[in-house]
């Protein structure tokens, strides 16, 4: 008898290779990745995202994604639809998503914003997104945050005090405490920073968060360090480089009064030098 010929089963068809497929060869389809009607009391949101991955093109491209969400539901929910139900190779920050660890700042709509606090219905029908400006796109929308911290680091932001701590805590009256208490809220998101037109033009410049956090500790009647942070912010990448345009105090996520702090450490700077 002879052997029958053993056909191997034709190949199935690679469902997931459309819907993973990263960058340009997708970007030529030209349509937006669609979804059904919503449900009752949902809406169906557009999401216009920047994306880049230098491993694919030197250049950045346009994506748009739509998806059906409640209006409730915030922008960063959206952002998970799309990475874990349409295209996996979406790349964002983001972590407590209750606007705490500012992992998740973003150009939303020409602002910088912590996707994790803007509603779906105040940005629906559609929606851009955007990495923030001023620092380096690794991919997507995630940037190098390497210089932004080395600014922070600069301006020593921590509580420096030599004296013997005693038997007990160093104690401040409420006044004392009141003094710099709006610059403790800084969750170093840099949306202040990055919305900064001097910092985008000027990589020397430290930048609105790292002089938030040294006028932080400057005035802290416990801290001993305050002439070395003056005399670092005295230099010409210091507070003196900022031209009060007041972007730093919109985009600030926490309502932190981040030109009034830069206006204080300035005022700071010449009275100790007069």
């Amino acid at each position: 008898m002879d052997e029958e010929e053993i056909h191997p089963p034709p190949e199935e068809p690679d469902l997931w290779s459309d819907l993973w497929e990263e960058g340009p060869p997708r970007e030529h389809m030209g349509r937006t990745r669609r979804v059904g009607p919503p449900a009752a009391g949902q809406v169906q949101l557009t999401l216009r995202i920047k994306r880049s991955n230098p491993e694919i093109r030197p250049e950045p491209w346009w994506d748009e994604f739509a998806v059906n969400m409640e209006p409730t539901d915030r922008l960063l929910d959206a952002l998970h639809v799309v990475k874990w139900y349409h295209d996996g190779t979406l790349s964002l920050r983001r972590s407590c998503a209750h606007g705490v660890c500012g992992s998740d700042a973003m150009l939303i709509n020409g602002r910088n914003e912590l996707a994790c606090k803007v509603l779906v219905k105040d940005v629906a029908p559609r929606v851009t997104v955007e990495p923030i400006r001023g620092l380096r796109v690794l991919k997507d929308l995630i940037v190098d945050m390497e210089p932004f911290f080395a600014g922070y680091a600069r301006v020593l932001p921590l509580l420096v005090n030599d004296e013997a701590p005693g038997d007990r805590e160093r104690r401040q009256s409420p006044q004392e405490r009141e003094r710099y208490d709006d610059t403790t809220k800084c969750i170093l998101c840099a949306a202040c920073t990055t919305s900064c037109p001097i910092f985008w033009g000027d990589d020397e410049y430290i930048g609105p968060a790292a002089i938030v956090n040294a006028h932080r500790f400057i005035f802290d009647s416990r801290d001993q360090a305050a002439r070395e942070r003056l005399d670092l912010l005295a230099d010409r990448t210091g507070v003196f480089r900022c031209r009060t345009t007041f972007n730093c105090t919109e985009a600030c996520p926490r309502g932190i009064h981040v030109t009034k702090a830069i206006q204080e450490v300035k005022r700071a700077i010449m009275f100790d030098r007069l």
